[in-house]
């Protein structure tokens, strides 16, 4: 049985009520429609993955990916979403396919990409450079809760150069500016 957005924005409204974190698992899910295109897979099925991969944090933050797994086990999803939804985490499972790969690539960007927007005098997102982000990174008081070992792992996994990556992942966010908070 395959899952539709719907199917995954449904959960995500049940369970969280963060606009915050909603505003995160919309970044990451137009992040990963942009890689779609851009290796030629699945748009839709690798949107749902980035939108349910933080589902369950807001609830069980001391559980979660964990309890990712089990409640959409529980409720019926088809097992290899459940797995690539899980891989963005350290888990452990092996990110040994493109949507995995993309997921764990674009987690952590899409949070650090639009605190450097949030910043910027107009919290523009073309404001946003690679350039700036490298140098945001080097601020450890910076959106100090993004791994910045992940942000340029993830580029290595894709194989595409970092700020390559950034521009893709930047400007996949463009579109969905203003549920960000942000301008395009």
């Amino acid at each position: 049985m395959t899952r539709t957005r719907a199917d995954a924005w449904e959960l995500v409204t049940e369970y969280t009520q963060s606009e915050t974190l909603k505003r995160h698992m919309l970044s990451v899910e137009a992040a990963m429609r942009a890689y779609a295109r851009k290796f030629g897979e699945d748009e839709e099925r690798w949107a749902v993955v980035g939108l349910i991969h933080d589902f369950d944090y807001e609830r069980h933050p001391d559980e979660h990916p964990h309890s990712n797994v089990r409640i959409l086990r529980e409720r019926g999803w088809p097992e290899d979403l459940i797995q690539d939804a899980y891989s963005h985490g350290d888990t452990g499972l092996s990110r040994d396919t493109p949507v995995r790969k993309a997921i764990f690539a674009v987690d952590e960007l899409c949070g650090f990409i639009i605190a450097c927007a949030l910043v910027k005098p107009d919290r523009s997102l073309g404001a946003v450079e690679p350039a700036g982000v490298r140098k945001k990174m080097k601020d450890k008081a910076f959106a100090r809760a993004v791994h910045r070992e992940e942000l340029l792992t993830g580029a290595e996994l894709l194989g595409v150069p970092f700020d390559e990556h950034v521009a893709t992942v930047r400007d996949a966010l463009k579109p969905i500016a203003a549920q960000l908070g942000l301008q395009p």
